[in-house]
């Protein structure tokens, strides 16, 4: 017995599987994340290391290369790119795709400890794991005509990014062109060399004299009563007056040896917006979120936000990556939409049968929605490839349905109506599930498997839930179609021939 066969043996049975597809359809659809591109994790870490005034060759030397020769004894490395510039170094290690990243964020920390690096390193070497197949969903600019930038910089880090990274979904915000407040002192070389005084001596003035630490404690018969030193300073003003050294029974001070200026850390990290400088905040996604509706969270969000900053302080969205999605989205609903209707109208333009006409109206959309939910079993979303494959899938269950259904009602009009369904299904059942089959394995292999497998799954996915709708076209032909207006038209047709 045919597998067909059993679908039209049993028509009550085949109408429960239908409705059990749908709803699990349904169910899954809603479920599914949305986004541009499948989740495809690469285990990669990215670690960095500050030494601030040393030169582009002296961070290779004594801060990369020590590190590179660390980190190529930690199994699974797969690539490692370094990048060293004035006062940083950058270091990349991709691993092998076997290799588990918690694991690999283990080692690299313990290579890190291992290593000697020079001591005046104002802090150790970072990491942080990173995907670089990610890509930030949505940009926001901060932009002041009023105030200066340390301060739109300072707004933007400690209230509108922390703010959003509570959003559920959002995975990371990262500040692009941070200008954090600094103190800069431009040492005038002449004056040093006038005065006999090295830039050591200035050196120890500036950390001598900005400090805050505890000196000693006060013991009382009944307190103790500890002593602290509030040297602390925070503007240029108060720097200008510390003394730098006695020459001739004079006192120099630094303002008198540099210029000293309220500015920013980095002078030469910027980032523009308009033609104004502003501070950018890059979002990225959580891997397995629904990229429109954490769009969404964080839009509902900023009129908050917008709120708490000063008035002088405007934020706009510069970036949404989410409106490609939707459009995509739109657009594929559509050319089903339209395809749905057109098949619907070829059927019954070709073979004037009303039932005819009906099945692939009810099978084509039930493939598609029954996709959904296998598609939500095996973890993937609705992205460019899904819907590149539903799209692709639509023609095959078309072709399919139609060649299924003009052989039925071909043997229909001619023999007896139940023996010959069958025959005329099973005729075609081994080429149609081939000729289906095929690409989808085709499209399995590839080099990039995670991209590329991803496309043939998505496809096998969409076709062999394609198959399941060709059963029904026999099983709704097993009960005998009105022929009143095949009867009716075929004369029309006849007279034209």
């Amino acid at each position: 017995m045919n597998i067909c066969e059993v679908f039209i043996r049993r028509p009550i049975a085949t109408t429960l599987i239908m409705a059990a597809i749908l709803i699990f359809g349904i169910a899954g659809y809603v479920q599914l994340p949305v986004s541009d591109l499948p989740n495809v994790d690469y285990p990669t870490i990215n670690v960095f290391a500050n030494l601030p005034g040393a030169d582009p060759d002296t961070m290779a030397a004594v801060v990369a290369l020590p590190l590179e020769k660390q980190f190529a004894t930690i199994p699974g490395v797969a690539q490692m790119t370094s990048n060293s510039g004035r006062g940083r170094t950058n270091i990349t290690l991709q691993f092998d795709l076997s290799r588990d990243i918690d694991s690999a964020a283990q080692d690299v920390q313990a290579a890190i400890a291992a290593v000697r690096l020079p001591r005046d390193m104002p802090t150790p070497p970072q990491w942080r794991k990173s995907n670089p197949a990610a890509q930030s969903i949505l940009t926001l600019a901060l932009s002041s005509d009023t105030l200066p930038i340390s301060t739109v910089d300072e707004y933007a880090e400690t209230n509108i990014a922390q703010h959003i990274s509570t959003v559920t979904g959002v995975a990371e915000v990262i500040v692009d062109g941070a200008t954090k407040y600094a103190v800069r002192v431009r040492v005038n070389s002449r004056e040093l060399a006038t005065r006999q005084i090295g830039m050591n001596e200035v050196q120890n003035a500036v950390s001598a004299g900005n400090v805050n630490a505890p000196v000693g404690a006060i013991y009382g018969h009944e307190q103790t009563l500890s002593l602290l030193a509030t040297g602390q300073l925070y503007h240029a003003a108060d720097y200008a007056p510390l003394i730098v050294s006695y020459r001739n029974g004079a006192l120099v001070r630094l303002s008198d040896v540099a210029e000293v200026i309220d500015s920013v850390e980095n002078e030469r990290d910027a980032d523009w917006y308009n033609g104004k400088r502003a501070i950018g905040l890059s979002i990225y996604r959580q891997p397995g979120s629904n990229t429109v509706e954490v769009v969404d969270r964080i839009k509902a969000l900023l009129p908050q936000l917008q709120a708490v900053l000063p008035p002088g302080i405007s934020m706009v969205v510069r970036l949404d990556r989410s409106v490609s999605i939707r459009q995509s989205v739109n657009d594929v609903k559509f050319t089903l939409t339209l395809a749905l209707y057109l098949v619907i109208l070829v059927i019954f333009l070709f073979l004037r049968n009303l039932r005819a006409t009906g099945i692939p109206s009810v099978a084509l959309p039930l493939s598609i929605v029954g996709a959904f939910a296998v598609m939500y079993l095996l973890g993937y979303s609705i992205d460019n490839f899904s819907l590149m494959a539903l799209t692709l899938s639509v023609g095959f269950v078309v072709d399919d349905a139609i060649v299924m259904l003009e052989n039925i009602v071909q043997r229909d009009q001619l023999h007896h109506r139940f023996d010959n369904i069958v025959a005329g299904r099973c005729v075609h059942s081994s080429a149609v599930y081939e000729w289906t089959a095929g690409p989808a394995v085709a499209r399995i292999r590839g080099h990039d498997h995670r991209h590329d497998s991803g496309v043939g799954l998505r496809l096998a996915v969409a076709y062999a839930d394609a198959l399941q709708a060709l059963p029904e076209c026999p099983s709704g032909c097993e009960a005998r179609p009105p022929v009143q207006l095949y009867r009716a038209s075929s004369g029309r047709y006849d007279g034209d021939v």
